[in-house]
Order: C-alpha cells, then structure tokens, then sequence
C-alpha cells in the first residue's frame, strides 16, 4: 500500500521538503530546525500538525504586566537606559519572591533581571567559568536545554555531562564525585522541573548537590524555568509551605535563574532574573581581575558580563516584571492557576500516547511517578528516536530528539504540551491509532 494512502500528511510532500531541508539526521536537528522543517510542510500540504517541538506558552501573557509594560511606556521609560543592576521595584519584588515562594533569602542586590534566563545563564557561565583558573569546567546534570552547551562553546568553556536517569536518590552522590575528585569543576548546572525529562530533584538530591559544592568549592546554577509547575504539590501561596525546592537550603555556592516566559506567559519579552547568594555576591576571585577590574563575584557578574553582553534589560520589562512579582508576593495573583493546564494536557496526552503503544522514558522522580507538566518523553518500542521522527512528519506530529538534550536514550522523543490546544487532541487520538495500525507491535 502506498504511503500516500496511509498517513494524513501526503508522503511526497514530506519526501521532498525534508530532502530540500538539507537536515540528512532528524535527531541532530534543534528546536529552531525541526520547527522550520514543519512550517514548510504545513505550508505545503495544507495540514495542521500537532506542535509538540517548541517551548513556547500556549496561554495569553499575564495582564498585570501587559499593562504594567504599556503605563511605563507611556510615561517615558523607552527612551532612557535602565540602571544595569535593575531597577529598584523589580529588584525589591524579586528578593520578596525568592523569600517568599521559596524561603530563602537574598537581599535586592542580588536579584539582578535579565534578558530571559539566556542572558542569566550565559552571564553566570562567564562569572563561574573565569573565577578560577584551576576550576575550568562546568559539569551538567543532564538531560538538559541544548543551548546552555552552545553558549559554551561560544565562550570556549570546556564541559562535562551525565544522565541523571541512572543515578537518582542516593546513587547521585557517587556520581557527582566521581566528576568532582579532580577539583575542576566550576560549576554544576541542572533545571527542576526539567526540560526536557520533567523529573524534579528531590530534596534528597538537592541536599547532596549542595553539600558537594560546598565540600568542592564549586557553584551550583540552578535553573527555575518551570518555578512551582511539579503539580503535585501546590507551591502558590506566598510566604506558607510547602515551597519551591531549591539547593539554595544547602549551600551559600548558588545562582538561581527565574524566567517570566512559563509561570507568566510572558516569553515574548525576554525578561528574568539571576538571583546570588548573598555570600557569593560578594565573594572575592583573583582570577577575575584577569577579564576586568573587580574580583567580586556579583560586581563581575552584573558589571563584567551582563553590560557586555547587552548594557542592560529592556527598562519597560522590568516593570511588567515587577508588577507581576508584586501581585503574587502580595497574594493578589495565584501564578499556578492558569499554567496547570499545561499538566492537565499532559495527563491526557501521556495517556493517548500509552494507549498507542507507546512508552514514558523518563518515567519517575525516586520512587514517585513522574508529575504531570510542560514536557513528557516518549519512545516507541523498535525504533531509534531519529527514525521515529522522520515517520511522525508523515503523521503531523513534531517532537525533538532528546539525543540533543544530553540524554542517554536512543530512542526518546521530548513532547511539549503548551502548543497542543484542547481541541487538537482528538486530531492527535486519530493519528496515533493510525500510525500504531501502521506499526505493529
């Protein structure tokens, strides 16, 4: 039978558009390709696909901030350069965020915004990677966001990596020092929630990550893309537990990165902060003063790296995420309400998936069963993660490879919900029972 009369999008049309697309490995292919790859076949068949390869929020940015960003604007801020260090209402709010979403404290000088946790990440890559010679280094718990090792590269940063998968609880212990024995290692980076597994550390887990990078003098950068989206547990209420957590409870060695892209929809802008420790804040490194005149840590990060790279943050941005950080501090907003769609479309989507054939790769956090969130990893039993790919183009079903998050797997896909609307599900239940009836198990 011919694949024509089989799949809903027309094999010839992806045939000749993935062979004009110059992409010979699917599995290698980034965010950026794959999505490119899938608007040109969309274009050219006429069919919807289900977009389960980008990152990008499905719900409408928070309110607060749209008119907190458009007061500001109107008043004048376009037209004037911000402070580098943030403006004062953002680093106040910020510093209450952290306090109370998480209960830890960090005064308003480390809370420093960003453009996106890019800028945040790349910044404190540049910080932790040149504060010592002999630390050159920096280790990723993986799997992980594929960019971070890009910037990198670009840096010429070397680093090292390992899929957690394996070395959960306990085990991690092991693990980590087996890499940190040789005292080179900068820093540790991880994400929790995770993109792209979704696994959550566990306290446990934190607590080891903490105590090695106090032992090893090492720098732990933790990255809250996803802050308080583990549904299991509700992380809304300021300023009452449980709280988000966070390594930050077992060592003064830390930097966390928070982004306004997921928990308030608010990616179009490119707004975040790094929040330092106030012991690292104002550490002291020689080998700084090699790159720049301050060997503080803080002083380096805001004044060295962040005015080099963009010479400061969008100034109306920074009052949308001021505003926005005030509403949940002061218990006027419940940032957890509208993103828990993401895991209710998660439930259902796991399940179709299952129904299918398929299986969960990353499937529990310890001993729990994995929440429902952002992202879900599938794998589909006989088939590499690149050959599932090039077959889900005939399917009109977009994923990426985890193979390019750092992950061990050779099979596993990384399904995101956000773009998935609710009246797509059906489409995607009839796509799947039609590529299982084409793939027997």
């Amino acid at each position: 039978m011919d694949m024509e009369d089989i799949t809903p999008i027309p094999a010839a049309i992806v045939d000749e558009v993935y062979m004009k697309s110059g992409l010979s490995v699917l599995s290698k292919a980034s965010i950026r390709e794959m999505g490119k790859l899938v608007n040109e076949i969309e274009a050219r068949s006429g069919k919807k696909f289900i977009h389960m390869e980008m990152g990008v929020p499905g719900l409408p940015a928070t309110k607060i901030g749209v008119d907190a960003e458009i007061k500001a604007l109107s008043e004048g801020v376009a037209s004037i350069y911000p402070n580098i260090e943030g403006i004062p209402q953002v680093k106040k709010e910020a510093s209450r965020f952290v306090k109370l979403m998480m209960d830890v404290d960090i005064s308003p000088q480390g809370c420093v915004p960003t453009v996106g946790s890019m800028q945040g990440g790349l910044a404190a890559f540049m910080t932790a990677g040149f504060r010592d010679k002999k630390k050159d280094t920096i280790l990723f718990i993986d799997p992980g966001f594929p960019v971070q090792k890009q910037q990198l590269s670009l840096l010429g940063i070397p680093y090292k990596t390992f899929d957690v998968y394996r070395f959960r609880g306990d085990k991690l212990k092991d693990k980590l020092e087996s890499y940190l024995k040789d005292d080179n290692i900068a820093a540790i980076v991880y994400s929790s929630p995770n993109n792209p597994s979704w696994i959550c550390l566990t306290d446990k887990e934190l607590k080891i990550i903490g105590e090695k990078a106090t032992e090893h003098d090492l720098i732990v950068i933790e990255d809250l893309a996803y802050f308080g989206m583990d549904f299991r547990k509700d992380y809304s209420v300021p300023g009452e537990p449980p709280f988000q957590p966070t390594v930050a409870k077992y060592t003064d060695n830390y930097l966390l990165m928070i982004s306004a892209s997921k928990i308030f929809s608010y990616a179009g802008q490119r707004i975040a902060f790094v929040a330092i420790s106030d012991t690292l804040y104002h550490r002291k490194y020689p080998d700084l003063k090699l790159r720049f005149s301050s060997d503080e840590f803080g002083h380096y990060l805001v004044y060295g790296a962040l005015y080099g790279i963009s010479s400061g943050t969008s100034h109306s941005a920074q009052y949308a995420l001021a505003a926005m950080l005030k509403s949940v501090n002061d218990g006027d907003f419940n940032f957890v309400d509208p993103i828990k769609e993401y895991g209710e479309k998660a439930k259902i989507m796991k399940r179709l998936f299952l129904e299918n054939g398929f299986e969960i790769v990353y499937d529990k956090d310890e001993d729990l069963p994995l929440a429902d969130g952002f992202y879900f990893t599938i794998a589909y039993p006989g088939m590499l993660s690149d050959e599932l790919l090039k077959e889900f183009l005939y399917y009109g079903i977009s994923a990426i490879s985890l193979s390019i998050t750092g992950s061990e797997n050779k099979q596993g896909l990384r399904a995101c919900v956000s773009f998935v609307q609710r009246e797509e599900l059906p489409v995607l239940e009839e796509r799947l029972k039609i590529f299982a009836q084409n793939h027997p198990r």
